[in-house]
């Protein structure tokens, strides 16, 4: 820990898209939505907490959700509004600090120690942000309050929704033995279940590990469970970020089986990709291939060139050389990505890596 706590908010917007369209549209109000589509391959991108009571979570298909709760009502996403109102949310937040980190488009770390306004308690500006956000946008946050990124991570999801949590230094090595491991910010679903095996369930359990074990086990992921386990996280909140990769990718309306076929689908990638990577003027050395099975099988196939992809003609000579090599699709093709990384010059002007929150 560190020798003067720093003061972490990390602010977690409610079923955000969700909330977005029950709030715009009275009739939705208290009844399980779920913002995606509603056909044969439509994946659920956020679910309001009625259907979450069913079981509904974000990147369910909609078959299943539908199937978990028969009643669900799907609606198509609007992104404008959901920018909108994110940009809102990040005028609030820079009322406050500077030090603004956003991890996606309903949630961000903020740094508070030294805030440019309210009163010196990072509780105190949590609950102020909390109503300033439900005043301006009608919408309701959750927020976690810690010394360390991680602590604040957890702490925001323990009284979801609209709620306030704190976890001082005092409190930390009690809260963090007590915590399931499943709930480690870090920690995903196949580790935990790994955890698990081994006997490890809370965090008491994965104290008893020295490092050197842990690292064994898992890599350079060792070192960082070995540190928070203790409630030592020194990451700082970074308001920007360096892009390390771009992509792009497509799921399909029904299984491809022959390369003809996928050849005009990974066409419509390229485009999309491509315009991206003009727009932000940046160029890499790799590519990229993700390619998703009928069976939900996925794996992926990178290429690196000796120098950077810097026409449209490169892109699809390699694009489809990795396609190639996958020869013949037996199981059908549901979806294709491709993302390029190993990027070889800094970006020219300023790139923002996720939407404004």
């Amino acid at each position: 820990m560190e020798e003067q706590a720093r003061k972490i908010i990390h602010v977690d917007m409610d079923a955000f898209y969700a909330s977005v369209e029950q709030r715009d549209n009275p009739e939705l109000r208290g009844k399980p939505i779920a913002v995606g589509g509603d056909h044969e391959r439509g994946v659920v991108a956020a679910a309001s907490y009625e259907a979450r009571k069913f079981g509904v979570r974000s990147a369910m298909s909609s078959k299943l959700a539908k199937r978990k709760c028969p009643d669900l009502i799907f609606v198509r996403g609007n992104f404008d509004k959901y920018k909108e109102a994110s940009r809102i949310i990040r005028d609030i937040f820079f009322e406050y600090t500077d030090l603004v980190e956003p991890l996606s488009l309903d949630e961000a770390f903020l740094d508070v120690t030294f805030a440019k306004k309210g009163k010196p308690s990072a509780t105190l500006i949590a609950k102020e942000i909390k109503r300033r956000i439900k005043e301006e946008t009608n919408l309701t946050a959750s927020a976690g309050v810690s010394y360390c990124k991680f602590l604040a991570k957890i702490a925001s999801d323990e009284k979801k929704p609209d709620g306030l949590f704190v976890i001082t230094p005092d409190q930390a090595e009690e809260f963090i033995e007590n915590l399931e491991v499943r709930k480690f910010f870090g920690v995903g679903k196949v580790t935990a279940e790994k955890l698990n095996r081994q006997g490890i369930y809370f965090g008491s359990d994965l104290k008893k590990f020295d490092q050197h074990e842990l690292i064994r086990q898992f890599g350079k992921a060792g070192i960082y469970y070995y540190n928070i386990v203790r409630g030592i996280d020194n990451r700082p909140v970074v308001p920007t970020r360096e892009r390390k990769s771009l992509g792009a990718e497509r799921t399909f309306g029904q299984d491809y089986f022959l390369l003809s076929d996928l050849k005009i689908q990974m066409e419509k990638i390229e485009d999309e990709i491509w315009r991206r990577i003009e727009r932000a003027q940046t160029f890499g050395k790799t590519l990229t291939l993700k390619i998703k099975f009928a069976d939900f099988e996925q794996i992926t196939r990178s290429k690196t060139l000796p120098s950077s992809i810097k026409t449209r003609s490169v892109l699809t000579e390699t694009a489809m050389k990795l396609l190639k090599a996958e020869e013949p699709f037996i199981k059908g093709i549901r979806l294709l990505g491709l993302q390029i990384s190993n990027f070889s010059q800094p970006e020219k002007g300023p790139v923002q890596l996720t939407i404004d929150f």
